[in-house]
């Protein structure tokens, strides 16, 4: 969950200082009533209501990093996971695991699902003239639900 912002912070308690009441500063700003506790004791306590850091390591691929794989994404488009962390590898010098290489996409927004220009098994879906559009292991006209198949006219 993203932190509050300290000129938030700050504003509320100028105007519970100012005369306004904690649950009407709870309503009018959107916080609870056990956070602006939280904040009036770290303000007296520590003379400031700056947010604490957060805790664990920093991201692999941090902010600045971020425009260097999104120029490598839209370079590879079609690239799996796995090869988007060894070309990383290979030009930064860091190695990711899939699941970091997976959350930073995810950061940019970049999908998951990729297109395909061709199939995994290499097969060619081409399919003859005349024929299906693509292989079918059941007749156009016949259907594996419980519903019967519409006949065609």
């Amino acid at each position: 969950m993203k932190q509050y912002s300290v000129d938030l912070r700050e504003r509320l308690l100028r105007a519970i200082d100012a005369g306004l009441s904690q649950a009407e500063a709870a309503r009018l700003f959107g916080v609870g009533t056990a956070t602006i506790a939280r904040w009036r004791w770290r303000q007296r306590e520590r003379g400031s209501v700056t947010p604490r850091p957060r805790p664990g390591r920093p991201r692999r691929i941090g902010r600045t990093q971020e425009r260097v794989l999104l120029a490598q994404v839209r370079a590879l488009p079609d690239a799996t996971l796995r090869e988007h962390c060894a070309q990383w590898e290979a030009e930064q010098g860091v190695r990711l695991s899939e699941t970091t290489m997976s959350r930073a996409l995810a950061r940019l927004g970049w999908p998951l699902k990729k297109s395909r220009s061709k199939p995994v098994n290499g097969m060619n879906l081409s399919a003859p003239t005349g024929g299906p559009t693509w292989p079918r292991s059941t007749p156009p006209a016949s259907s594996s639900s419980m519903r019967v198949a519409p006949t065609p006219p």
